[in-house]
């Protein structure tokens, strides 16, 4: 638990020192979000449940070059019975004039869990460019374990 607060407190202390350079953007992001369970029930197979939950955090796009950058997020996400924070570090990809593709992994901190409480996933994710401070976001998370289930978001973010 210590490493992994000391990890958001670096996380946080680099972005906002690298803010003040030209090519860092930041901004705040929220919206909806599905999840997918996959349970399985003994003998009896798998059990499939669906549970939507909202998110909200922050992010930054440090700019590589016109095309390229890198997208460190923080996200807090509530399901039903779940909270849990969400930290993906994106590899960013602008496909077309302003449509950009992120893909890269993400970890996973689950407050309500007694143990195994950090998980780790697969995020794809598209973002539109509205405006030059508004975009919409799609993205997928794969799980990898029994328990990490997978997701889709859908939702805002804004440039600040």
């Amino acid at each position: 638990m210590k490493g992994f607060a000391y990890g958001i407190l670096i996380f946080f202390f680099a972005s906002i020192s690298l803010n003040a350079q030209n090519k860092v953007d930041f901004g705040v992001k929220g919206g909806l979000n599905y999840t997918f369970f996959k349970i399985k029930e003994s003998s009896f197979g798998f059990d499939q449940d669906t549970e939507s939950g909202f998110y909200g955090g922050l992010f930054f796009d440090f700019k590589i070059d016109e095309s390229y950058g890198l997208q460190p997020e923080l996200l807090f996400i509530t399901l039903k019975d779940f909270k849990f924070l969400n930290v993906p570090l994106y590899v960013r990809y602008e496909v077309a004039n302003r449509v950009n593709l992120l893909v890269g992994p993400s970890v996973n901190y689950f407050f309500d869990f007694f143990s195994n409480k950090l998980k780790i996933r697969a995020d794809l994710s598209s973002s539109y460019t509205i405006t030059s401070s508004l975009d919409i976001q799609v993205k997928y998370a794969l799980g990898f374990q029994e328990i990490t289930p997978n997701s889709f978001f859908i939702g805002l973010g804004v440039r600040l």
